[in-house]
């Protein structure tokens, strides 16, 4: 064997382990391939699961929202209604002050007059019976000694009997009863 044959023996050997190198890249790169593929798959499977509960979200918030602006118009005619209704019985309330004051106005004269009449005649009575009354005679006052004295100066059975220890005189118990 010569030198050319040799290098060419060497060469094939090189070529040889490259092309088995290169078988084991390409065997591994090929189980890369379907590893890479299965998950892109799977992730793509998921992918359309999630696409497809964001779907359902998104149409159960418009269907949400479409109700609560229902809701809301319901509210904005309720809201018109709740003003009219007030206007109605603002101008209510002003008639019935009205009635109201038209109505007690003669009822409170007559009591006024009723009042005024009875207080006569409990004057007149408390008059009648003081006039009919025995005049009591005055009786001379009666010196007693001091005991003690009282602010006003009076003595205590003075100031314990008061008015009727000084002058001895009575009224009617009727007339006191009324004042």
């Amino acid at each position: 064997m010569n030198a050319g044959q040799l290098a060419a023996l060497i060469a094939a050997g090189f070529f040889a382990v490259l092309a088995c190198v290169a078988m084991l890249v390409l065997l591994r790169f090929g189980r890369l391939v379907s590893a890479v593929t299965r998950m892109v798959t799977e992730y793509r499977d998921r992918a359309d699961l999630l696409i497809e509960k964001a779907q359902e979200a998104v149409d159960r918030t418009n269907a949400q929202l479409a109700r609560t602006d229902a809701i809301t118009a319901s509210m904005d005619q309720v809201t018109a209604n709740m003003a009219e209704l007030s206007g109605h019985v603002s101008a209510l309330a002003s008639v019935a002050r009205s009635i109201s004051s038209a109505a007690t106005a003669p009822v409170t004269g007559v009591s006024a007059v009723m009042f005024g009449l009875r207080r006569a005649m409990v004057v007149r009575r408390s008059l009648r019976v003081a006039a009919v009354a025995e005049p009591v005679v005055a009786r001379p006052a009666v010196a007693t000694p001091v005991v003690g004295a009282t602010a006003a100066g009076a003595t205590l059975p003075e100031a314990a009997h008061g008015r009727q220890a000084i002058t001895g005189a009575r009224r009617p118990a009727r007339a006191m009863s009324r004042r």
